[in-house]
């Protein structure tokens, strides 16, 4: 597995470990999947507040995918680079056509725990040659997941990519997380990422940049450390994380972002 793949164990181990306290999510696929897999995070890869981090940023996600899921019944989702994450079960597919899509080694692991069904089928993709696109209806509507992936692509790479998407889609609603600048120029210093052997990512200030992708808007900035999840923390860590590690602080390295095509 390459060591971009690897990245996945970080937020699998956060979600695993918010479930165990019983905050934030519930996922006891996760739990399941650490429990087996048992990939040796180290340094700050295993912190609790980014356990924290990642929990909150796949709430946040799920909400908005059930949300654009009931507004239309007919869109199909794909959940780009979606890991061992287990957000099939957490927010079901229900009559919608899910795709899973992640590099074919991931896909392999994947298969070990997850089971293809009528609507829900998990594809070999990567984000950057978007070949396999075309195994996947055209002229549809598409609710896109696109979480822990865009600071890993140029932004030459990362255009490309939602132009395909715009291009293939009747309409499409995408919500994404990127790194700042700042963040990303951070992540030479430390990063939980360094962890698993990845050094290289990008950072987005201006999610407007993106609009030059024919037919795409940019939306609204969604919020990642809402008050609502800090408060789901106990005692001196819920104190602790809204001090240092909300707010200002997070977006300040970090942002999540929606866009459309219509």
């Amino acid at each position: 597995m390459t060591n971009v793949n690897k990245t996945l164990y970080i937020p699998l181990y956060g979600k695993a470990l918010v479930s165990r306290k019983g905050i934030i999510l519930t996922d006891k696929k996760a739990e399941q999947i650490w429990e087996s897999e048992g990939f040796p995070l180290k340094g700050k890869s295993r912190s609790k507040w980014l356990a924290y981090y990642m929990a909150m940023r796949s709430a946040v996600f799920d909400h908005w995918l059930k949300d654009e899921m009931e507004r239309d019944s007919t869109a199909l989702v794909m959940h780009i680079g979606c890991g061992m994450d287990s957000r099939i079960e957490r927010v079901g597919c229900g009559s919608h056509k899910w795709y899973d899509v992640d590099f074919p080694e991931v896909i392999e692991l994947r298969k070990k725990y997850f089971t293809g069904t009528e609507n829900y089928t998990m594809a070999a993709g990567d984000a950057r040659n978007t070949d396999w696109l075309s195994a996947i209806p055209a002229g549809t509507n598409a609710i896109v997941v696109f979480e822990g992936i865009s600071m890993y692509l140029t932004q030459d790479e990362l255009k490309k990519f939602m132009q395909s998407l715009a291009k293939h889609f009747s309409t499409v609603k995408l919500l994404m997380d990127c790194y700042t600048g700042r963040g990303a120029a951070a992540t030479k210093i430390k990063n939980p990422i360094n962890d698993v052997g990845v050094n290289s990512v990008y950072g987005i200030d201006d999610p407007k940049i993106l609009e030059t992708v024919p037919g795409l808007s940019f939306l609204r900035e969604h919020d990642m450390t809402s008050q609502n999840m800090i408060n789901e923390l106990k005692g001196v860590e819920r104190m602790c994380f809204r001090t240092m590690f909300g707010g200002r602080f997070a977006k300040s390295i970090y942002r999540i972002y929606e866009f459309e095509k219509r």
